[in-house]
């Protein structure tokens, strides 16, 4: 809450409570016609005394909070209860013997017990310190609690971030270590042109994660771009048997997707499927919109085999789950056909 806010109804409330009293003085002496507009006064400004009070109190429960108890912080409340309760009495006297507020029926001061008055009035007073002083460290309580909530959220977000760049760090190093091993086979193999067409095509590949570092989402065309200079680099390695079709529909181009989400799942579909078939093999890349949902599915010739656990399946699948929850989905799954990698994320778009 905001601290002038609350004020202002601590203020608010002390005003209220005179007035009240001062009302309920007034209707149980209805019958002695007293000034209502001096009898209201004199109470509200008794009861407003309280709201000094209560800014000491609140900052007495923040510097000396009595949970856990502390010999010195009971201490220390007990003998601000005392003082603000004699004081407020005084402040009540005073008032009193000033305003007159119950005109010709107002005690003289020659009448006035003060001992009898802070015998009879002194509990009231503890009552209301320990009511404020409640009052006092529940506001505190919320307030710590909610900024170690918040601080909490903001480390919770902070840690996601951190994992989503450690798993594109593992990622990178991945994809360089197989495309250069590519680049050397082909140049043992005197295969020198092509071996330059992928140092070229790797050099553009490289741009783009640069120039998208630390992004956490990016265009699916500019995603679907990529994914194509990938391919063509990887038809480098296996002209003979391997072909690839990219089909995005139109209003699927501007969907938001993670940065370098499409390339390991085309990778391992290279690894896993292309690169250990000696027929000819085919990538098929398909994206829609179904239902809110952005769908990505990449399917290559082969078997599926053993369950694939790759650096690029696992990273896939975690980086899914820290920016989508259960929203975002991932399955790969074997077909009549050969190998289906299947992601579905909520829609949204690129700003």
């Amino acid at each position: 809450m905001n601290r002038r806010i609350g004020w202002a109804l601590a203020a608010l409330f002390w005003t209220s409570f005179g007035i009240l009293s001062g009302l309920q003085v007034w209707l149980s002496m209805i019958a002695h016609h007293h000034s209502v507009p001096r009898l209201l006064g004199y109470h509200v400004l008794v009861w407003d005394a309280w709201f000094l009070a209560t800014l000491l109190i609140f900052w007495l429960a923040r510097r000396f909070p009595v949970i856990p108890p502390r010999a010195a912080s009971v201490v220390i409340h007990f003998v601000a209860a005392c003082a603000i309760g004699v004081l407020h009495i005084l402040w009540w006297i005073v008032l009193l013997l000033w305003m007159k507020p119950y005109d010709r029926m107002t005690a003289p001061a020659a009448h006035l017990d003060l001992s009898q008055i802070l015998s009879t009035r002194l509990p009231l007073e503890f009552a209301l310190y320990g009511f404020v002083l409640g009052v006092g460290m529940a506001i505190d309580f919320y307030e710590r609690y909610r900024e170690r909530s918040v601080q909490a959220a903001q480390l919770e977000t902070l840690l996601a971030a951190t994992r989503l760049h450690t798993l594109e760090a593992q990622l990178q190093p991945h994809f360089l270590f197989n495309a250069m091993n590519a680049i050397s086979s082909l140049v043992r193999n005197g295969r020198n042109d092509e071996a330059v067409t992928m140092i070229s095509g790797l050099s553009e590949l490289l741009r783009y994660t640069l120039d998208h570092a630390g992004d956490q989402h990016v265009a699916l065309e500019d995603e679907v771009a990529v994914l194509r200079r990938y391919l063509e680099i990887q038809r480098v390695r296996f002209p003979d048997r391997m072909c690839f079709d990219i089909d995005v529909a139109p209003n699927a181009r501007r969907g938001a997707v993670p940065a370098l989400l499409l390339q390991p799942l085309a990778e391992n579909a290279v690894r896993h499927g292309i690169a250990r078939s000696a027929g000819p093999g085919c990538i098929e890349v398909r994206a829609f919109r179904s239902d809110g949902y952005l769908r990505i599915d990449i399917f290559n010739s082969g078997a599926l085999g053993e369950p694939s656990n790759g650096i690029g399946v696992r990273n896939t699948a975690a980086r899914l789950q820290l920016l989508y929850g259960d929203a975002g989905t991932f399955n790969l799954s074997g077909t009549e056909r050969g190998v289906l990698a299947s992601v579905s994320i909520p829609w949204s778009e690129v700003a």
